[in-house]
């Protein structure tokens, strides 16, 4: 019986730098999120039930502000702060997600349904008799995705909105403060000690 040679790498490489995360913003939802001439458009088309942007935001704002309320003295004004900022990240956070999702599946209805774009010409024809092509259903997943979104970005912004009437500050997305560089005693101090571990 052979034994495979054991491949040893020569050469090692550093571990790469972590890119660095782009921040999630309320902005940055609003631009990938459908807006409501968009939806109001989409409800008409598809015969779909209509999202109540503002009742989802204030009812949003209205439960998070009656939350922190609850907590009385058991937090405080700091603690409260750093709580509320990470609710209202998660809720940004979501809506983010959910705007993405809706991106690609709108893209998906879309290639599914150009003719320029589909190589397998049956997915742009009629399905059986009493059932919808696959475009079909991508463009109607498509446009409940859009308005999922749609309420989600809606719930985000009565978070922040929550937020800056509890706090008094506009929320801002959470950055990790970068890690101090090691000041020249702090290296020299390394030094010497290491000096006392030589042989």
């Amino acid at each position: 019986m052979t034994r495979k040679p054991v491949q040893t790498n020569a050469k090692t490489t550093p571990p790469r730098a972590q890119a660095a995360r782009q921040s999630i913003t309320f902005e940055l939802v609003a631009r990938l999120a459908p807006h409501q001439g968009l939806t109001d458009n989409l409800v008409r088309t598809f015969g779909l039930d209509p999202v109540d942007y503002d009742g989802i935001r204030d009812t949003t704002g209205e439960h998070i502000a009656r939350a922190a309320k609850a907590f009385g003295t058991a937090l405080n004004e700091r603690a409260l702060q750093i709580h509320l900022q990470r609710i209202t990240g998660a809720f940004v956070s979501s809506a983010f997600g959910a705007a993405q999702f809706y991106g690609t599946k709108k893209s998906a209805a879309m290639e599914l349904t150009s003719k320029l774009l589909n190589d397998d010409r049956d997915e742009d024809r009629d399905g059986p008799i009493g059932f919808e092509s696959k475009a079909e259903r991508a463009r109607l997943f498509a446009a409940e995705m859009a308005l999922q979104s749609f309420a989600l970005m809606a719930a985000a912004e009565g978070a922040i909105s929550a937020y800056a009437d509890i706090t008094g500050e506009n929320w801002k997305p959470y950055e990790a403060p970068p890690a101090p560089a090691a000041s020249v005693s702090r290296k020299s101090a390394a030094t010497e000690m290491a000096a006392f571990e030589m042989a």
